[in-house]
């Protein structure tokens, strides 16, 4: 017993133009997910290379490529009439001020972004000239919100300590705000790392970041 094909759908999820979502014509044959870090160099004296240090992560991109074809079920009509529903979700919103954010959807995949490029590739016409088939190349930037990423993954600790070359330009509150989510947690770092005065840590020291009990 054949199976149903489930087609694809991206969903305008916010502004004028949420409603029914845009159905793509045919599958991608493939997409792409791509995740990055960002890291800062801290270079020290009489070390062959910096220290690494975590500044925050990327927002995952998903590519794909999309035909969109007129010409053989639509009677060669000009296919920018489908493209154009994609291309309006790069557009600013008038309500939103920015670009909608968006879903894409497709089978177990369900990726909540933002349209940052679509690029339009015609390579059939009609007798008339119009275009009957596009391929595209479409990027999609994924869209959290604050409240969704302070949630998803909580800011609390890992379950293994760390350690923290200090510099010049740290401070306890500051280390304590970015590895537990709240500057009040200083005095965890500092009773780890057997500081007496947190005002007189010397750079280049290394701080103990211990994981927070529940």
């Amino acid at each position: 017993m054949s199976q149903k094909l489930e087609k694809a759908t991206i969903k305008v999820l916010e502004g004028r133009l949420s409603g029914a979502p845009i159905e793509v014509l045919f599958n991608p044959t493939e997409y792409a997910l791509a995740v990055s870090n960002n890291f800062q160099e801290k270079s020290l004296p009489g070390l062959s290379s910096p220290i690494l240090q975590f500044v925050n992560g990327q927002a995952t991109m998903l590519t794909m490529e999309l035909l969109f074809d007129t010409w053989t079920n639509a009677g060669g009509s000009d296919v920018t009439e489908l493209t154009d529903k994609l291309i309006k979700t790069t557009e600013i919103d008038a309500d939103l001020h920015a670009p909608p954010p968006v879903e894409f959807c497709w089978g177990n995949l369900s990726f909540k972004a933002v349209v940052q490029s679509v690029n339009q590739r015609f390579t059939m016409f009609n007798a008339s000239g119009q275009p009957v088939r596009a391929n595209l190349s479409v990027s999609f930037k994924e869209y959290q919100t604050l409240s969704e990423q302070l949630q998803n993954p909580r800011r609390n600790s890992s379950d293994k300590t760390k350690r923290h070359v200090f510099t010049a330009d740290d401070s306890l509150w500051a280390i304590a705000a970015a590895e537990y989510g709240d500057a009040k947690y200083w005095r965890v770092i500092a009773k780890a790392s057997r500081i007496a005065n947190p005002r007189a840590i010397r750079p280049g020291s290394v701080l103990s970041l211990p994981p927070l009990e529940q």
